[in-house]
């Protein structure tokens, strides 16, 4: 909302998620399908360029399409922002994802859903209580008497067949990626994450695109 006053702003639901269709195939939701999605979307919207904003999963999208050129050298980001995410799999996050992602789950209110979501999200750091529930509306749909998440739970099946040998594997693609990049790069971490390492964060402002790094306490 910040950004329409400069920007033209497009906020695309990822298949499986929001009013994004779901998927026959389960082991289809993964960044090639996810990539060739917003590279035909940007077709259709016309533009030969964008600044990418991407938190996690959206991160890594961009990431993978920075790294892109076509036969005539153009970029498709011509500016990334890059929110607590990088190349790295971290194995305990990818282990805290599996116990609850795609996991059937129900509630009778939004107040309900906002305190089961806090549980899961001790990372996110601290929020009044109001700022939570602006935080949970978005991730529910309407599920009977009551809220369910808004995303297909089959998104989780190929997370959980990730092994650490997958996950490094991954990994070692998404360095090659990023050290393609060579857009103005902004990094965002916070502190408490377990998603984005200390580690991981330096090695990303000093090699590929030497992301500005900022972090935020708590």
């Amino acid at each position: 909302a910040d950004l329409c006053s400069d920007y033209r702003v497009i906020c695309p639901d990822v298949v499986g998620r929001g009013q994004s269709e779901r998927l026959r195939d389960a082991m289809a939701y993964g960044f090639p399908t996810y990539v060739a999605d917003m590279v035909t979307l940007l077709a259709r919207l016309g533009v030969d360029q964008v600044d990418w904003v991407g938190t996690s999963m959206g991160g890594i999208i961009g990431m993978l399409l920075a790294a892109q050129q076509d036969r005539a050298g153009r970029r498709l980001v011509r500016k990334l922002v890059l929110n607590d995410v990088g190349p790295a799999y971290e194995q305990v996050f990818v282990d805290r994802l599996k116990t609850y992602l795609g996991q059937p789950v129900h509630w009778k209110t939004v107040d309900e859903a906002a305190d089961a979501l806090l549980r899961i999200s001790a990372g996110f750091g601290a929020h009044t209580r109001e700022q939570w529930l602006a935080l949970t509306r978005p991730m529910l749909a309407p599920a009977g008497e009551g809220f369910g998440l808004h995303y297909d739970p089959a998104i989780a099946t190929p997370i959980r067949a990730m092994t650490p040998e997958v996950g490094a594997a991954g990994a070692a693609y998404l360095w090659h990626c990023y050290g393609q990049i060579v857009a103005p790069t902004l990094l965002f971490r916070g502190a408490d994450s377990d998603l984005l390492t200390p580690a991981t964060a330096a090695r990303m402002a000093a090699e590929g695109p030497c992301a500005q790094l900022h972090e935020f306490a708590g």
